[in-house]
């Protein structure tokens, strides 16, 4: 059993998850340490003693999307041993998140997390292609035990299953939530099944 957060960390953590919701309503050019303050409910002094500054702050945010997107990966892998499943479980998973941090899209997508950072250009890079390999480990997974079709290309099929999820989650964002991300990831499922599943041979 993990050990209680220490008050550190807490705060910490509440600094991040401050700093996402400042990014989600107002965006990544409107985040600031007395944004991020306020919303914690502290002076910025104090935020400086867990945080070197508002780059610093980006970086956690960064590994605290890395760490759910990963979770979100071991948590099907323990609900079920088939291929199919697991990846409909991770896409309903997924999109239920993005639904509920539109900061995210943000994060993963704008220029302005690192423009002049190519340190955090690359942090991004790492998240997009660890969470594709996962994908793709998922499908090679099927194509083994057959369930999935033998001519599918695993590296492929992993970017045409963020497909379904990353322009709906733009669209999503840019119209203020009035696009139902769940039901379009719902009915986009039955869709990519048709194209790799081996029943359909």
């Amino acid at each position: 059993m993990r050990a209680q957060k220490t008050e550190t960390e807490a705060r910490q953590e509440q600094i991040i998850e401050a700093a996402l919701d400042l990014i989600g309503t107002e965006g990544v050019y409107a985040l600031s340490i007395a944004g991020i303050a306020e919303r914690v409910g502290i002076v910025p002094s104090a935020l400086y003693r867990h945080f070197k500054g508002k780059d610093d702050v980006l970086d956690a945010v960064l590994e605290l999307i890395r760490t759910r997107l990963l979770a979100n990966v071991t948590q099907v892998r323990e609900e079920t041993p088939e291929a199919l499943p697991r990846l409909k479980s991770l896409l309903m998973r997924q999109v239920r998140m993005l639904s509920e941090n539109r900061a995210i899209p943000h994060v993963v997508f704008s220029d302005g997390i690192y423009s002049g950072h190519p340190e955090r250009k690359a942090k991004v890079a790492s998240i997009i292609i660890t969470y594709l390999g996962n994908i793709q480990k998922i499908v090679e997974e099927g194509i083994q035990d057959r369930s999935i079709r033998q001519d599918i290309i695993p590296s492929t099929a992993s970017v045409m299953f963020l497909g379904m999820i990353l322009p709906a989650a733009i669209i999503w964002n840019v119209s203020e939530g009035n696009f139902d991300i769940i039901a379009h990831a719902e009915n986009a499922w039955p869709a990519f099944v048709r194209c790799i599943s081996s029943k359909n041979e």
